[in-house]
Formats: structure tokens, sequence, C-alpha cells
């Protein structure tokens, strides 16, 4: 039979080893922890570098968006004043007949009275005038820009077609702020007596 003394120094032995084996347990589980941690760090960076890039080419794709509506939307609206300056508008016109006269009050506000044309017919009347839009009053220094616009601009013509023949040596026009009145005196042609033989 053993010893106490030999049993102890058995046990003792036993333990170191035991011991030293949870240390190298604890050495191992720590390395591991830390090897995860700096894995777990690595991806959190990796993520987090991936959902900036994303923000950030979203923000980017947005922006490029916004720049390209604004383009458009640019774009658009010149064109409808292109197509607005091309074709061609109406005068608003008042008309009034008597039994002798016709009389026609046309608005050109904002037009000299060199820059209105009246032609007239057997039995119509053509008034012509071109507006400068608002827009071209600015200078390109002045870097304007057109946001909306609902007066007239361009070439405006009125065509009135009368039922009567006109007098044409007779007709006159007067100008007067922004308003033209136009007096048309109707050609009442005499009724002669026919004999019959």
């Amino acid at each position: 039979m053993a010893d106490n003394e030999t049993i102890e120094t058995k046990i003792s032995d036993k333990k170191e080893k035991i011991d030293e084996k949870i240390d190298q347990g604890k050495n191992k589980y720590d390395e591991k922890k830390d090897e995860q941690k700096e894995k777990f760090e690595a991806r959190k960076e990796k993520g987090k570098n991936i959902a900036d890039n994303v923000v950030n080419d979203f923000s980017n794709t947005v922006d490029e968006i916004k720049e390209g509506i604004k383009n458009l939307q640019k774009a658009a609206d010149q064109k409808y004043t292109e197509y607005k300056n091309s074709t061609v508008k109406t005068l608003d016109v008042d008309l009034i007949e008597t039994e002798k006269n016709y009389f026609i009050k046309v608005a050109v506000p904002g037009v000299n009275k060199d820059e209105i044309s009246i032609e007239a017919g057997d039995n119509d009347i053509t008034i012509e005038v071109t507006f400068k839009a608002f827009i071209d009053e600015f200078s390109e220094e002045d870097e304007a820009e057109l946001i909306s616009s609902s007066l007239k601009s361009g070439r405006c013509v009125k065509t009135i077609r009368f039922e009567n023949s006109l007098d044409l040596e007779n007709i006159n026009a007067k100008f007067d702020n922004g308003i033209v009145i136009i007096t048309v005196p109707k050609l009442i042609i005499p009724k002669h007596k026919i004999n019959v033989e």
C-alpha cells in the first residue's frame, strides 16, 4: 500500500495536470473568443461599409433623379414655350352691330399702335398683332427663368366675317391705352326701281 505522501504527490501532480489542461482550455477558449470577436468586428465593419455604400448610392441616385426631373421640366417648359410662340393665337374682341355699322373692340395690351395690322376685305376684317413675351424683357445676365405664363405672346390673329359687305373706304380704327376700336360701316346698296315695259 502506498503511503499518504505518495498519494498526495500523485493527487497534486494530477491536479497540476488538470489545472494545466484547464488553463490550456481557457487559453484556447480566450483565443477562439478573441478570434470570433475579430471576425465579428470585421464582418460588422464590412456590413457597415456596405450599408454606407448602399445609402450613398441611393442618395446619389435620388439626387440624379431629382436633377433629371428638373432638366425634364425645363425641357418640357421650353418646348411648351416654343410651341406657344409658334402657334397662332386669337385676339380677344367684342363685336357690336347697329343698323349702319359694326363696332369692334380689340384688347392689345402692351403693344404700340404701329405694331397692329388691320386688313379689310369685301366682307371680313383681319387684325394681327405680335405680343412680346415678358421673359424676353430680361437680359441673359439676369438668368431669369419662366415659372408660369398665361399672358398672350407671339403672333395673334383674329378674322371676323360679316353677313353684309363692308364700306371699305370709310373703315377707321382708333388706338387708345391698349384698346383698338374699329368702326366698320356697312355697304348699303340702294335699291333701284325697274320699270317694266
